[in-house]
């Protein structure tokens, strides 16, 4: 169990290995990263469940890869959800001019087992807040997103190119051919 939330090799590994494999995406740091922001930035929707397709299709309007998208899509995740809509309901409420935690129903798993439809339909007045606290919010995230992962992109493509020719000057001098002229 320990082993699934925390990789043997260490976070920093896991994180280097996503980095490495989002670096190696085929297409432009463009399409890369309006992939990745388009995916991040619906993570700041209240729809759970429909962030794939909404990466998807955002990606799809600006461009981006559909790979990074779903990557994208993980800013999302257990551990950052209470963070988000936190943040999502307090924009909404100063937006909207009303609080949004008046509207949460209380925690019944005797209403969720009886009548789990009006139990979920009892979530449907805080979706709108979240909704609206959401667009802006998810506007900004696009944004740092994209400037982010474009610049980080580009550095890593353009050291990759480099150690790649560095490598190949290195294996034509051992070979004793110089560079062909």
């Amino acid at each position: 169990m320990l082993s699934w939330l925390w990789p043997r090799t260490g976070l920093k590994r896991a994180w280097t290995y996503i980095f490495h494999r989002i670096g190696r995406l085929p297409g432009s740091t463009h399409s890369i990263a309006a992939g990745m922001a388009s995916g991040a930035a619906v993570s700041f929707t209240p729809f759970l469940g429909l962030h794939f397709l909404l990466g998807f299709i955002l990606a799809w309007f600006t461009r981006g890869n559909m790979w990074a998208a779903a990557i994208g899509t993980a800013v999302g995740n257990p551990w950052t959800f209470p963070l988000i809509f936190a943040l999502t309901s307090a924009v909404g409420a100063f937006l909207l001019g009303q609080d949004v935690s008046a509207y949460v129903p209380p925690l019944s798993f005797v209403t969720l087992w009886e009548d789990p439809m009006a139990y979920m339909a009892s979530f449907f007045p805080i979706v709108f807040p979240l909704l609206i606290g959401g667009i802006p919010v998810a506007i900004f995230v696009w944004i740092v997103c994209y400037i982010s992962v474009k610049s980080t992109i580009t550095g890593y493509r353009e050291r990759r190119r480099a150690r790649r020719a560095l490598k190949s000057l290195s294996t034509e001098s051992q070979n004793g051919d110089g560079p062909s002229v």
